[in-house]
């Protein structure tokens, strides 16, 4: 299903937007949907292709950053005119301007006596930061008229925190919105944006773009054969949407520097790519600061965290929520790349040295690649214990460590599958040229898994590029499985890199 050049997958989401303009359709009655994702991964675009391909009348209006109140309705009131498929009784609800959002909203009521239509408020937060009442109204209109007719209210936005506040208890639309969030693109979805991509060809692409359609779209359009070779075109250039995407994500949940921006760098150009606290702190920390620096980057982990939604705090697995054994990775795999191979190279792009950005990147691309694909073969690995038999029981895939004691090193094993309690798995992933996990690797897991607890009679598993079954291993996982773990008949819902 393409649109256009951006356009891939998205089959799940579709499918559900049409169930539920169905059901508005059947009963007569309104839905809210309250549509959230980051800036970049396509949330516009989608809401565009459904509404165009669904048989129904609509009106897409989009809310403008920085402008007024007037503006905004303004730009409501052209956007009734501007759809390819009008609103019934268009000459009577856009005979003159509408006074305001209430009379804009009120003006709905006509057209879907008339049958079904799909209503789409795009950069919701834009609108309410120009009329904060907006909210308010919208509810006041929704229980007097609009929810007693076929109208599916899409609400759009790119701030994340804000949109799913939109269903807290407090306010006002609270039990009235329905939320949809709108994921990067999965890696089946990356195989389809790539045709003709050897798996571990997508699952490169994917730690570098993290699954954003405009960056996997220009991966596609570059004809480069390798995501190395994108990455070197992409550093070279100061206006390439490798290099400028993330600021516009980033902007739209910093408008203005702040203590979380500084934490979140840290974390992104971590050599280990899951610095600890201690770790991030020295990073930030001036001389003097102390105490106040501690409260300030124990706040900004929890926004970065609880709010945003931009870090995951890992622990080990089966350890207690309280444990304090605990470590922090940019959740998006686009941003990780970005703070580790482009934020920090900026000035050298900009002043014409990105040959020293590319060198960086080529220095340690292949250690970095093999700790940041770690996250996203967990991911895949729940999807796939859905039908794989050997997976079977386990709930939940995590890493496992435990710090250096008295006369003994860290040890640290990069998959553990569980159900509630129990190690099912012990695994290892060794993403490398090759891909072979070498007989004394086999007799480290082993080691290994006699550390942890409960884990005697787990399984022991090798992931890696080419899926090769080394002796000694019970399972042997490869890239073409993690990339079918997200075909549309596989169950599961987890987003990549989450």
């Amino acid at each position: 299903m393409t649109l256009d050049r951006e356009f891939f997958g998205r089959d799940r989401i579709l499918a559900d937007l049409s169930r539920r303009l169905d059901a508005v359709s059947r009963r007569g009655r309104g839905q809210i949907l309250a549509v959230r994702g980051r800036r970049q991964v396509g949330k516009s675009t989608l809401l565009e292709h459904f509404v165009q391909s669904a048989d129904v009348p609509y009106v897409f209006t989009t809310g403008r950053y920085g402008a007024a109140i007037r503006q905004q309705i303004d730009g409501a009131d052209r956007a009734l005119s501007e759809s390819r498929r009008p609103l019934p009784d268009l000459d009577l609800i856009a005979s003159s301007s509408a006074r305001s959002w209430e009379d804009w909203l009120t003006r709905l009521a006509v057209s879907a006596r008339s049958g079904p239509v799909v209503v789409v408020l795009d950069e919701f937060p834009w609108q309410t930061a120009a009329d904060p009442s907006l909210e308010g109204v919208l509810q006041v209109v929704w229980d007097r008229v609009l929810e007693k007719l076929p109208v599916l209210l899409v609400l759009v936005g790119s701030d994340v925190a804000m949109m799913s506040r939109l269903t807290e208890h407090d306010r006002p639309l609270f039990g009235r919105v329905r939320p949809l969030v709108v994921p990067a693109l999965n890696l089946a979805e990356a195989a389809q944006a790539l045709p003709g991509w050897e798996p571990t060809g997508v699952i490169d692409a994917a730690l570098v773009t993290g699954g954003y359609p405009r960056l996997l779209a220009d991966l596609a359009d570059s004809g480069r054969a390798t995501v190395q070779h994108y990455v070197h075109d992409g550093l070279r250039d100061p206006y390439s949407p490798l290099v400028t995407t993330a600021r516009l994500t980033l902007d739209a949940e910093f408008p203005s520097p702040q203590d979380a921006t500084r934490v979140l760098a840290a974390i992104g150009a971590d050599e280990t790519a899951n610095p600890g606290f201690n770790d991030i702190l020295g990073t930030i920390t001036n001389e003097g600061e102390g105490q106040s620096a501690r409260t300030a980057t124990t706040r900004a982990l929890k926004i970065l965290t609880e709010i945003k939604g931009l870090i995951e705090r890992e622990q080990p697995a089966l350890a207690k929520p309280s444990s304090k054994l605990r470590r922090y990775r940019i959740t998006d795999p686009y941003l990780r790349f970005w703070y580790r191979y482009v934020e920090s190279s900026l000035d050298q792009i900009e002043r014409g040295r990105a040959d020293l950005a590319v060198a960086r990147f080529d220095r340690d691309w292949s250690s970095w690649r093999g700790r940041s694909v770690e996250p996203l073969v967990r991911d895949s690995l729940v999807r796939l214990a859905a039908t794989d038999e050997r997976l079977a029981g386990i709930q939940r895939f995590s890493p496992w460590w435990r710090r250096a004691r008295k006369g003994e090193p860290d040890v640290e094993v990069d998959v553990v599958g569980t159900d509630r309690s129990t190690p099912l798995l012990v695994g290892s992933i060794k993403w490398r040229p090759g891909g072979r996990i070498a007989p004394q690797e086999v007799a480290e897991l082993r080691a290994h898994r006699a550390l942890i607890p409960g884990a005697d009679n787990a399984m022991l598993a090798a992931i890696t590029p080419e899926g090769l079954q080394p002796e000694g291993v019970d399972i042997a996982l490869g890239s073409q499985d993690l990339v079918e773990a997200w075909s549309p008949d596989v169950d599961g819902s987890t987003p990549m890199g989450r």
